[in-house]
C-alpha cells in the first residue's frame, strides 16, 4: 500500500505528463524563454546573486558551454510549447578532481511556480546526472528561499554548510545554503 506522500506525487506526476512534457532546450527554440525566466528572477527574488539583466548574447555562451561539456538543459513545456521552467547543471569547480560533482539550478517562470514543475524537472535532472555518472549535485541556494529549500529536502539533499552574508541585494546580506545529493555513481570512479 502507498503511503500518502507517494500517493500524492504519483498524481501530481500524472498531472504533469499529460499536461506537461520535458524536452531538451535549445537556443534557437528556448532562449529567448530562459532569458525571460532568468531576467525575472534577477530583478524580482534572491534566487539569483546578480543586479543586471543578462543579454540574449549572454545565452548564446550559456547554451553553447553546455553542449560542449554534455551538461543537459532541459524544460518543461505545457501543450502550446510554451517553457514553464527549465533546469541544468554545470562545473562546480574547475579542478580536475570535482569532475564528479556538478553544481545546478532549477527556475520556474513566475506564473508557474507551486505547482511540482520544479520537482518534476529535478527527479529527471538527477536521472540524468546518474546516467552520466556523476555522484554529487549541489545547489547554492538563498538560505530565505523557502521554496527552494523544501524542494530540495524533498529529493533528499541535506544542507551541508552556510556561508553567512556572501552576497547584498535588495539593500541586505544574503546567506548563501549549500544543499548536497549524493548519488551511487559513479560505478568505477577514477584519479586522471
Amino acid at each position: 500500500m502507498l503511503d500518502k506522500r507517494k500517493l500524492v506525487n504519483n498524481i501530481v506526476n500524472r498531472h504533469l505528463r499529460v499536461h506537461m512534457q520535458l524536452v531538451d532546450c535549445s537556443f534557437e527554440k528556448h532562449a529567448v524563454s530562459v532569458l525571460e525566466i532568468l531576467n525575472e528572477a534577477i530583478a524580482n527574488s534572491t534566487a539569483l546573486y546578480d543586479y543586471k539583466a543578462r543579454s540574449i548574447e549572454s545565452m548564446e555562451n550559456w547554451f553553447s558551454v553546455k553542449a560542449k561539456n554534455k551538461f543537459p538543459v532541459i524544460g518543461c513545456v505545457d501543450d502550446d510549447r510554451t517553457l514553464l521552467g527549465f533546469a541544468s547543471y554545470g562545473t562546480f569547480r574547475a579542478w580536475p578532481a570535482y569532475k564528479y560533482t556538478v553544481e545546478h539550478s532549477v527556475y520556474i517562470h513566475k506564473d508557474h511556480r507551486g505547482k511540482g514543475i520544479g520537482l518534476f524537472l529535478m527527479r529527471r535532472l538527477i536521472e540524468i546526472a546518474r546516467e552520466q555518472q556523476y555522484h554529487s549535485l549541489i545547489g547554492g541556494i538563498d538560505a530565505k528561499n523557502v521554496a527552494s529549500v523544501v524542494l530540495h529536502e524533498k529529493l533528499g539533499f541535506r544542507l551541508v554548510g552556510t556561508l553567512p552574508q556572501v552576497g547584498f541585494k535588495f539593500g541586505r546580506w544574503l546567506d548563501l545554503a549549500f544543499y548536497q545529493l549524493l548519488l551511487d555513481t559513479p560505478f568505477s570512479p577514477v584519479d586522471d
